[in-house]
């Protein structure tokens, strides 16, 4: 069993024993997605596979199976299994976190010694965290969770955006008088954490994290974020740490590809990073690792103690102190009925489309509205002491809607004026806009 960050890490690790760097590796996951939607993750030394890539292996394949024979078939299985070797790429993998940490410390052998840090896997993928990484520096994980691998969920989904998730380890961190929590998706490649409070460090909060430790490390660097972060983290960013904030689309490959794109054209960025907790480093390949997000965390803690620094995870909550956080924040979905008379026989993208052109050219003449100056995605404008943010989903008939204000009351004037819009679209399902609206 392995990560899929780990899948990445073996074709540019160097170690002949082991067979690497390997010419390509494949992942089988469903993320946290129903164990029956299983996907593949194609990666190559130059990062995961786009869909023209893999479009390109399904033809190839397609091409070799239709020109087999059957016998040819039974041959070329035959030869394939013979031709399988085992190896335990994870040991190397996990070795080179703990190398991270230590190297961050001093090259101290167990610098996280009396750290008391709980790790919740969810059942997926993460669960050697605990014992292969932590206890290695020396950390107690006593009242770790939920760390052998486990398919169906049976006790939350792992994952860091999910509340029930977030509550689970919270609270086994505020039961077991722990120093901070630790939480993974399924295939690692998204985390997120809790201090010893019980307060979160996900989404705007985690990248407000990372954005202070890499901005210690890279001063003035840019940081890539997606969409519907927040207005006070560009303040955080940008007021308070000296850096730039550079908001762009919903996906963490489009993320990522356009922190590459930045540093390709001159303006330097080592971070991209999506509320979804996809978060990737230029150190580290741009490679979205929810355990190397964890251990840039880690070695914050351990140089911290290595200076003569204490108060466990206090070091990490100090570093987002001054965050500007909404007293309300929503999302909701509103979906487009593929099915209604007024889609006319067209796509729902084209009709996603019109709804935020007409969303569009109200807030232009919105007294109380100003629409972002620089947006990538849907339309996003502030007013209200607060911000919306509407766009249309990557994949689904739905647009998406964020709202994030000061208080209910300004949340639903917010939501009035993107009602005021979407009403003219009977195909549009704005019942949940509506409620947020009377409930105000």
């Amino acid at each position: 069993l392995a990560s899929t960050p780990a899948m990445f890490n073996s074709t540019i690790t160097e170690d002949d024993d082991i067979l690497c760097p390997v010419d390509g590796s494949v992942m089988i996951t469903a993320s946290h997605l129903p164990h029956n939607r299983n996907g593949f993750k194609f990666f190559t030394n130059a990062g995961g596979l786009g869909k023209s890539d893999i479009k390109d292996i399904l033809e190839r394949a397609a091409n070799i199976y239709n020109n087999l024979t059957s016998e040819g078939l039974k041959d070329a299985g035959s030869n394939a299994s013979s031709s399988v070797k085992r190896v335990d790429y994870m040991a190397v993998y996990t070795s080179d976190l703990v190398a991270a940490v230590r190297k961050a410390a001093g090259n101290i052998e167990k610098p996280l010694e009396g750290f008391h840090i709980i790790v919740d896997a969810g059942n997926g993928a993460g669960g050697f965290f605990a014992a292969k990484v932590l206890e290695r520096l020396g950390a107690i994980t006593a009242g770790s969770q939920f760390l052998e691998p486990d398919g169906l969920f049976p006790n939350h989904i792992p994952n860091p955006e999910d509340k029930v998730a977030m509550k689970s380890i919270t609270q086994a961190v505020l039961d077991k008088k722990a120093d901070m929590g630790i939480i993974f998706d399924t295939d690692v490649d998204r985390s997120a954490a809790v201090d010893s409070t019980g307060r979160e460090l996900n989404r705007n909060r985690l990248i407000a994290l990372m954005s202070a430790i890499v901005l210690e490390e890279h001063p003035g660097t840019t940081i890539v974020t997606d969409s519907v972060t927040s207005d006070g983290l560009t303040t955080f960013i940008e007021g308070k740490l000296g850096g730039k904030h550079h908001r762009f689309k919903r996906g963490y490959k489009n993320v990522i590809d356009e922190a590459i794109r930045l540093n390709s054209v001159g303006e330097e960025s080592h971070l991209a990073m999506e509320t979804s907790g996809h978060g990737a480093l230029k150190e580290n390949h741009w490679l979205d690792d929810g355990a190397y997000l964890m251990v840039k965390l880690l070695n914050k803690l351990a140089s911290a103690r290595a200076s003569g620094v204490g108060g466990g995870s206090r070091v990490l909550t100090d570093l987002v102190e001054g965050l500007e956080e909404p007293a309300v924040a929503v999302e909701l979905r509103l979906k487009i009925d593929q099915s209604h008379p007024d889609i006319k026989g067209g796509s729902f993208r084209d009709y996603g489309e019109a709804v935020l052109k007409h969303l569009e050219n109200i807030t232009d003449s919105h007294p109380k509205l100003q629409k972002a100056p620089v947006n990538y995605e849907g339309v996003r404008a502030s007013g209200y002491g607060g911000w919306f943010l509407l766009r249309l989903s990557l994949h689904d008939p739905v647009l998406p809607l964020n709202i994030e204000a000061s208080s209910h009351e300004d949340a639903a004037k917010l939501g009035l004026a993107v009602l005021a819009a979407v009403n003219e679209f009977p195909a549009l399902d704005s019942s949940a806009l509506e409620k947020l609206v009377r409930a105000s």
